[in-house]
């Protein structure tokens, strides 16, 4: 089994527990305003490994990894690739590797399900908690994520809810109180994280000559974030 990867970081820490080896999946389904690779959007870009070679690759660094930390396949889409990445996470599981996805959680299929059988953690990016905002600036209706995570609810998955902090698009009191109720109802949610926006990616899109649909927005502040946590955790 072989996909296409647009990247590979060997010592992460900021996509799932502890220390992680990160790689990032070549091709999204969606097309969020405040993406920050739209370099890993087309489905032929990348370059091509086998299951094998990422895995190979992961246990050079496994005692890095102490209790917590694993592997992390993020993207892109990883979803779009589900067979390459169950593969990969088989693989690493028979080598005592934690798995950990980080997903929009917009596809849920046959194959996903299968994908989902071999993952100890989801880190699972909820944009909005309206429709109206995910059809407007990611792409994709709300239900689709909605259903995500139910499923993981009903396979008792631990998910580490994220969003990414928009000041003037997301960054209300009305949110924070939705993400509440949503994490109340899902006790699989043991962790969330709100990343401020930042527009480090603009070159990115300059490089491209695409437009940057969220580069005329201010960039978030600790003190927004730390406001609506405060909101959450109340």
């Amino acid at each position: 089994m072989t996909g296409r990867v647009h990247s590979i970081q060997s010592l992460g820490t900021v996509d799932g527990p502890g220390v992680r080896f990160v790689v990032f999946f070549q091709g999204c389904n969606l097309r969020c305003k405040c993406c920050h690779n739209p370099d890993t959007w087309d489905m032929q870009g990348g370059k091509e490994y086998s299951a094998q070679e990422i895995t190979d690759k992961a246990v050079r660094y496994k005692e890095y990894f102490g209790t917590e930390g694993g592997i992390t396949l993020s993207g892109g889409e990883p979803l779009l690739q589900a067979e390459f990445a169950r593969e990969i996470f088989e693989k690493c599981r028979e080598k005592g590797i934690n798995t950990c996805l980080d997903t929009s959680g917009s596809i849920l299929n046959q194959r996903v399900k299968k994908l989902l059988e071999v993952t100890d953690r989801v880190l699972l990016d909820y944009k909005y908690t309206d429709d109206v905002s995910y059809r407007e600036n990611v792409g994709c209706g709300i239900d689709k994520v909605k259903a995500f995570l139910e499923y993981l609810q009903e396979k008792n998955i631990p998910v580490t809810l994220r969003q990414v902090i928009i000041p003037t698009v997301n960054d209300t009191k009305e949110n924070a109180f939705k993400l509440r109720e949503i994490i109340k109802k899902h006790p699989i949610v043991d962790k969330v994280e709100l990343l401020p926006f930042r527009k480090i990616c603009t070159v990115k899109y300059e490089n491209m000559g695409i437009y940057f649909p969220f580069g005329h927005l201010p960039e978030a502040t600790a003190e927004q974030t730390d406001a609506l946590y405060g909101i959450i955790n109340s």
